[in-house]
């Protein structure tokens, strides 16, 4: 069992949360790309604040325990643990009423190298539970910008979690993925599902444009998200994302074990 107590000396002690790997420098300037409506920081968000560099950064500092004092430029990034855990906890609360209802469930990720586990624990005790873990538009092509130019990517699932791939590397169904923030994949997800006539997710949980994409859409939303992330916050603050836990989402794929046996118990759905 993973307590409360001795997630949060997991988290402090493998820099999930407390001082992370997210510089202060990457956030900052993430807040004022956002804050200049920069596409490849919203991801998928259309804001309906003004949402100033000031108002983001007291925004992180409410959310994730980042410091408000916009005269703090360097150095590591801080997230308080007492909101992670609290997130986590509203988070397996969602995961649980979904899966007491059986409904489908939609799961995607951005950061397939370190996450994929994460979600993929969840995929499968969702499963296990009765819920339909969607996979719709598998080797779809879709063209993303990036700052290397365009780059057209293959939609995979890997353990029922959705992620892109480079076209013509690697074998489909093979981890992990490339790194994509981009909304376009769960947007052409959700739309070969109601082309096709099939289930829509009552839940999307991932990171991301995975996340934001889809509460823009309308599609209920919850995931993990940096100190650099303002995009989701601020998709939960105006109400189009239901939960965000604030966590580093770069570090060793085997420190977010806790988290997923975490979600789980909270849930009812440990095995």
């Amino acid at each position: 069992m993973v307590t409360s107590g001795a997630l949060r000396a997991h988290l402090l002690a493998v820099r999930l949360a407390g001082e992370v790997g997210t510089s202060r420098e990457d956030s900052l300037r993430s807040y004022r790309l956002f804050a200049a409506r920069d596409p490849r920081v919203l991801i998928g968000i259309d804001p309906e604040g003004a949402w100033g560099q000031r108002d983001l950064l007291e925004l992180m500092a409410k959310r994730c325990g980042v410091s408000a004092d916009p005269r703090h430029t360097s150095g590591p990034d801080v997230i308080d643990p007492e909101r992670t855990l609290a997130a986590l906890d509203a988070f397996a609360t969602r995961i649980g009423e979904v899966a007491r209802r059986g409904a489908p469930v939609l799961l995607g990720t951005g950061h397939p190298r370190p996450l994929l586990g994460f979600y993929a624990g969840l995929a499968d005790a969702l499963s296990a539970a009765g819920c339909e873990v969607l996979t719709p538009a598998q080797g779809r092509c879709v063209d993303i910008l990036t700052r290397f130019g365009l780059r057209t990517c293959a939609l995979d699932y890997a353990r029922g979690v959705g992620l892109v791939r480079e076209t013509g590397g690697g074998r489909p169904g093979c981890e992990p993925g490339v790194h994509c923030h981009s909304p376009l994949p769960v947007r052409v997800v959700l739309e070969a599902a109601a082309a096709g006539g099939g289930p829509l997710p009552e839940l999307v949980v991932g990171d991301h444009g995975w996340v934001c994409g889809a509460g823009q859409l309308g599609f209920e939303a919850i995931g993990l998200a940096d100190t650099d992330d303002p995009a989701l916050f601020v998709a939960e603050a105006e109400g189009r994302v239901s939960v965000v836990v604030p966590v580093d989402d770069g570090v060793r794929s085997e420190y977010y074990g806790p988290l997923t046996r975490y979600v789980l118990k909270r849930a009812c759905l440990s095995q």
